[in-house]
């Protein structure tokens, strides 16, 4: 592992926490022109972020949680942006969003119950999840009226992540990063005789 590298994978993954609250001010301040490029490069670093770390071997637990920090904050400011330019669209899907949030919420409480801290398995469904989010957010800021197939598939897939996580958390015994998915953990103990 090169240090270099190190650096410039977290420093990388470092730059989405730092604009979040930037990207919140730009928002509040109506500065939409700006916010859905810099919300561009938040999702682009985002992508190249792990391709990197991994190429380089230069993955850690610290990077693996900073990643995830800063994907939710990600996530979390696009979804500010949308309460705060389209409220319209929230009211219309609220139930959708709500049984999002109520699994998240499920997941991370019985993470906490479990392993004293929340999950970051990143498994592929979650890496496919947050890439249809990812473009799903940005073509909402780009493209009016918003893309409603790429929204429920975002959804489905979402969910489905959701419920694997809360999954893994019951049949891990221990806290682990970087969990394929759960045909991997369920082929795992097989093979060990669980």
């Amino acid at each position: 592992m090169l240090k270099s590298s190190y650096y410039i994978v977290n420093g990388i993954t470092l730059y989405r926490l730092l604009a979040a609250p930037f990207l919140v001010y730009l928002i509040i301040n109506h500065r939409l022109d700006l916010f859905k490029w810099m919300l561009a490069l938040s999702f682009f670093t985002d992508a190249i972020d792990g391709f990197l770390a991994r190429k380089y071997k230069v993955t850690s637990i610290a990077g693996a949680r900073l990643d995830s920090i800063g994907d939710d904050l990600t996530v979390l400011v696009a979804m500010i942006g949308i309460i705060l330019t389209k409220p319209e669209f929230i009211r219309q899907e609220i139930y959708l969003f709500l049984i999002l949030l109520v699994l998240f919420l499920f997941q991370v409480t019985l993470a906490f119950v479990r392993y004293g801290k929340m999950t970051n398995f990143h498994t592929y469904t979650a890496k496919i999840a947050a890439i249809l989010q990812g473009i799903f957010l940005l073509l909402f800021y780009f493209f009016d009226p918003p893309v409603y197939p790429l929204f429920y598939i975002a959804i489905g897939v979402t969910a489905i992540e959701l419920v694997e996580g809360i999954i893994l958390v019951l049949i891990l015994p221990v806290w682990e990063v970087n969990v394929k998915g759960l045909y991997w953990v369920l082929k795992r103990k097989r093979m060990d005789g669980y």
